[in-house]
């Protein structure tokens, strides 16, 4: 899972810009409001009224807008989920180092955790389209999740000196990405044993540098391995 804030501050180059209109500030909060509702009551429990009634929009808009209430989720996730190509572009670099790599990884994998007052609804949103599919999720696996792993992996042969990936290979780049999910998914766990562990984004930087330490040593023992078993 990939994301990107759904409201960004304004830049420089914006300022000159004329502020958005009624209707693209509509947008934004019917958005907003589904992807809270749709995060804590799932697809098939929330009615477009009641999104309107929260965006303070009229339900007519939703139409307008969205097209229908499926199209209203598609937008969702269109708004939130960061294209697999820029994603991969962090990380996937001939030129990059391993520690560098495994760094850009990271910091794609933690871009939700970024996102401010965005982050906890963003997440919800995903957790729950993954206990109530309604095939979102799966197009995500598909367009997103699988090319990064991919991606994973060949900067992993890359720098294991190997022309093609095998099942350790996969394993380990699986037991790379692991160590981060815990972020994403186990946040009420950290919150309870550890709060101060994710309280701040300095925090949650923290903690994926040194998961960028964890990956390497990883990478490096696996090197040894297969260095060991040519001998």
């Amino acid at each position: 899972m990939n994301a990107k804030p759904t409201s960004p501050e304004i830049s420089p180059a914006d300022e000159g810009r004329k502020p958005r209109s009624d209707g693209e500030q509509s947008r934004e909060r019917l958005l907003h409001a589904a992807m809270r509702l749709f995060g804590e009551q799932g697809f098939s429990k929330t009615s477009t009224r009641e999104i309107a009634q929260a965006a303070n929009a009229n339900v007519a808009a939703i139409s307008y807008y969205f097209g229908d209430k499926a199209g209203l989720y598609q937008a969702c996730f269109t708004a939130i989920c960061t294209p697999a190509e820029d994603n991969i572009a962090m990380f996937d670099q001939p030129h990059f180092t391993l520690r560098e790599s495994l760094r850009g990884y990271y910091q794609q994998m933690i871009a939700p955790l970024l996102a401010g007052a965005d982050a906890e609804v963003m997440l919800r949103l995903f957790y729950r389209e993954m206990l109530e599919p309604t095939g979102i999720w799966q197009r995500e696996i598909e367009d997103n999740i699988k090319p990064e792993h991919l991606a994973l992996v060949r900067v992993l042969c890359r720098h294991l000196g190997l022309k093609k990936p095998n099942d350790g290979i996969h394993l380990l780049a699986y037991a790379i990405a692991a160590m981060c999910v815990q972020m994403l998914i186990g946040r009420d766990v950290v919150n309870a044993v550890t709060p101060h562990m994710m309280a701040t984004p300095a925090a949650i930087e923290l903690w994926a540098g040194q998961l960028t330490n964890f990956a390497e040593a990883l990478v490096k023992a696996e090197k040894t391995k297969l260095q060991q078993g040519k001998k």
